[in-house]
């Protein structure tokens, strides 16, 4: 298993080594077209190259086209099978997290708790490997409060890092009877304001932590991005007369997400290649927003 995996992790940076040459001829490939469909010259610097380009460009349809990138070969089977997820939290977690983590079971369909005890990261990635999770989501704490939640996704990454902000368990809530029950169907859901490269990203492994719901489903999970904050809200809806009225119920928990840094591997591999960061500096600048436009 150990040697399979390495192999299988080399054969995936190998891939990702290859992106930035298939990108560059693409872009040859690009400007060959462009200037065939509008009567340009051929560039001079591709004029050497031109009859290689131009058998390629007549061999390529709508699928190789556009080259892939190790963004497609991470989520190449997601739509093949159900997401299973492991959920866990840092050692010795208080009451508090663990109430918030047994919610979390609720709110992602298939999901699965498991007690962290004395276990080490890696031994928790190899576990979920061999017994087919697709995803590990660890949450942190600080004196008692969730402060951080990691998205892993198996087997080879990404890893998401994000800040856990304004927490509201249903179990805060003092009126069981205005919240109802969270239903166990697949849910709806909405990812609203993801409009950067960065914001699609985020978006992408959101998205990948739910199963494809029925069309009747009646459960709503969103994500809602606010200058670089995710808002998280969880409703379900119901009809009351006409076919034009809804009633939107909220039935929890609640809580802001914000992204600071995602890897190109899984939460055990410190030497893991960074994608993005938030640096300090960009904390001052108020205007900027790295998730939409």
């Amino acid at each position: 298993m150990l040697r399979r995996n390495i192999r299988l992790r080399r054969e995936y940076l190998y891939r990702k080594s290859l992106e930035g040459k298939e990108r560059l001829l693409y872009e040859k490939k690009r400007k060959i077209r462009e200037a065939l469909q509008e009567g340009k010259p051929i560039p001079t610097e591709l004029r050497n190259e031109e009859a290689a380009l131009r058998r390629a460009i007549d061999l390529e349809d709508e699928n190789t086209a556009v080259p892939r990138t190790h963004i497609d070969d991470e989520y190449a089977y997601a739509a093949e099978k159900d997401p299973k997820i492991l959920l866990t939290t840092s050692r010795d977690p208080s009451a508090p997290l663990q109430q918030f983590v047994k919610e979390l079971s609720f709110v992602f369909p298939n999901a699965q708790r498991m007690n962290r005890g004395g276990q080490v990261i890696s031994e928790i990635i190899e576990s979920c490997r061999a017994h087919d999770y697709t995803d590990v989501v660890l949450v942190h704490e600080h004196r008692g409060v969730p402060d951080g939640l990691i998205v892993c996704h198996l087997p080879f990454g990404p890893t998401a890092y994000f800040g856990l902000l304004n927490v509201v368990t249903r179990h805060e809530i003092k009126d069981k009877k205005a919240i109802g029950t969270i239903p166990e169907a697949y849910p709806h859901l909405i990812l609203n304001n993801f409009s950067t490269k960065l914001g699609d990203r985020t978006a992408n492994i959101m998205k990948h932590l739910f199963p494809v719901p029925k069309l009747d489903t009646k459960r709503i999970v969103m994500f809602a991005n606010q200058s670089g904050y995710i808002s998280f809200r969880h409703h379900i809806y119901e009809k009351n007369g006409s076919p034009k009225s809804i009633e939107l119920k909220e039935i929890g928990p609640r809580f802001e997400l914000r992204l600071y840094q995602i890897k190109l591997g899984t939460v055990d591999q410190a030497e893991a290649q960074i994608e993005w960061i938030i640096r300090p500096y960009m904390n001052t600048t108020k205007k900027r927003k790295f998730l939409s436009n």
